[in-house]
């Protein structure tokens, strides 16, 4: 373990951590997990039904393990007893290949095999509604 994430928690006040992956439709999905149990969450995982999780699995297929990654450690500011922490989902210790984060890990060294960087951004929209307007969209 590269990072001993009980050890930051006891140092940084943390008192849960969301283990969290991402489906097939984007919606995240994330187990809470004590601190006191994260040791073993980083050594074998977080378990969920694959079935359950939209990733194209059956019920027939065995239980699936979020992998938590330290590096993607944060605390969350408006509630910092609680830590939140991407994962890489796997079945039978092998990455589920075609779980979003393990797609873009591939893409990003594709990339780089190429010479490019990845870099994105967000663009930030947003609507101002005043109450009692029509939505004509005149002014």
């Amino acid at each position: 373990m590269s990072q001993d994430l009980g050890k930051q928690a006891a140092d940084s006040g943390i008192r849960y951590f969301l283990i969290s992956f991402v489906d097939l439709f984007g919606v995240l999905r994330a187990k809470l997990v004590p601190a006191a149990a994260i040791g073993q969450m980083q050594r074998d995982g977080a378990a969920f039904a694959g079935f359950s999780t939209h990733l194209d699995l059956t019920p027939a297929d065995p239980d699936m393990f979020a992998m938590p990654d330290p590096a993607s450690l944060i605390q969350v500011p408006w509630k910092p007893e609680l830590g939140w922490l991407a994962a890489d989902v796997h079945i039978n210790g092998k990455p589920v290949e075609h779980a979003p984060r393990h797609v873009l890990k591939r893409q990003l060294a594709a990339a780089e095999a190429a010479g490019y960087r990845l870099k994105t951004g967000v663009e930030a929209e947003f609507f101002c509604i005043a109450p009692g307007r029509a939505g004509s969209g005149r002014r």
